[in-house]
């Protein structure tokens, strides 16, 4: 479609208002995201959800030594799966100053 410059008015208002739609349409996709950005996983979606694909057994075995983070809701578990992204993502090693810091938080706790 061709304007010309007697049309240009129109064309900015058109504008003005297509961008103003977008950014409202942004605006409330990005606040829906926000509230339901908690989203909850059972042992069977977080053993799909997992890279490695690991077997109930293991997922109960990290639990039972609290190497994963989990809920327990009765006699169900679940997983925030924010969590398990940032369990995923800190899993590289610590590094020496790490481990002397925690070491001295732990015998600092033990102590008393």
């Amino acid at each position: 479609m061709e304007y010309t410059y007697n049309d240009l008015p129109k064309a900015i208002s058109l504008l003005v208002h297509e961008v103003s739609q977008l950014k409202q349409l942004l605006q409330e996709k990005s606040s829906l995201k926000s509230t339901s950005s908690q989203q909850w996983l059972d042992l069977n979606e977080l053993c799909r959800y997992l890279p490695d694909k690991p077997a109930k057994a293991t997922v109960y075995a990290w639990v039972s030594k609290s190497l994963i983070p989990y809920h327990k809701g009765g006699k169900r578990l679940r997983f925030s799966k924010v969590e398990i992204d940032t369990w995923l993502n800190g899993g590289g090693s610590k590094t020496d100053q790490e481990l002397d810091s925690e070491a001295h938080l732990y015998l600092a706790k033990t102590r008393k």
